[in-house]
């Protein structure tokens, strides 16, 4: 197994890389107890998740990683599907030696998350789905609508789509600062692939225990599909955050670590 520490980057941002399948795959890997693998959202790396780690507190050994086409990931300059995501958070899980693990993921994550859960069932131990959806087309106009921005515009548009007003006092620009830029090429791959996402017909076949976290008032990812999912999904709670826009796992970040902690059975902090 390749491991290669990264320098030159920020404490928090900090990574190695490991090869993992076909990819050598940036990753952190902090704190000990219940494996719980990260996954980030489509314009996001694996330092998205800094402010929900720094609540989770004991107990729990948070692992984030780097998607194809994200971060220091080295990839194909192939086309992919959510199917291929999903296979990649396994190759990932053999590289670190773990026969299974708790998955968490926002967003695009989520859906990569939901794949993994699909096609790995013996490899996923539950499923924690933050402001994700069963389906590209619920949320198919705002989303292209921001998919079609430039970064520069992405960025200003960030806080009305995804943060309440109340939240955008408290957390000034930490949202924005998520994003992370891609090429063309990348960012092409990525959409693509997040527009196949369909399992509204499969959510039965999620064998997984599954928290369902979401905002009422998330434009980009709606919520009747986060009670679709409640419904459909044999072994799911939804938990609502009244008002909630779509970076619900920073702004409430807090919450949602004591709710994954709870979910996970990891009481003590």
């Amino acid at each position: 197994m390749a491991r290669q520490e990264v320098e030159g980057e920020p404490a928090e941002s900090a990574g190695s890389t490991l090869r993992a399948g076909e990819l050598e795959v940036g990753y952190i890997d902090v704190g000990s107890g219940v494996p719980l693998v990260l996954i980030h959202g489509g314009e996001g790396d694996r330092t998205a998740y800094a402010t929900l780690r720094a609540h989770l507190g004991s107990g729990i050994r948070a692992i984030s990683y780097d998607q194809r086409d994200s971060g220091i990931t080295v990839n194909p300059p192939v086309p992919y599907t959510l199917g291929d995501l999903g296979d990649d958070v396994v190759d990932l899980l053999d590289a670190l030696g773990l026969q299974s693990a708790h998955l968490l993921g926002t967003s695009f994550g989520g859906a990569v998350a939901q794949h993994a859960a699909l096609r790995h069932p013996e490899r996923v131990a539950s499923l924690t789905l933050v402001a994700t959806t069963p389906s590209f087309a619920l949320g198919a106009d705002s989303i292209d609508k921001l998919l079609n921005l430039s970064y520069g515009d992405l960025r200003n548009a960030v806080d009305d789509y995804f943060v309440t007003p109340e939240g955008q006092a408290r957390i000034g620009a930490r949202a924005a600062q998520t994003l992370v830029s891609r090429d063309p090429e990348q960012r092409a791959r990525r959409h693509a692939a997040a527009r196949e996402h369909e399992i509204r017909d499969l959510l039965g076949e999620i064998a997984a225990p599954t928290l369902i976290v979401h905002g009422t008032e998330d434009l980009l990812a709606p919520y009747a599909g986060a009670v679709l999912m409640e419904q459909r999904i044999p072994n799911a709670e939804l938990r609502s955050i009244e008002g909630g826009r779509h970076a619900v796992g920073m702004e409430f970040a807090d919450r949602i670590a004591l709710w994954a902690r709870e979910f996970l059975g990891v009481t003590a902090k």
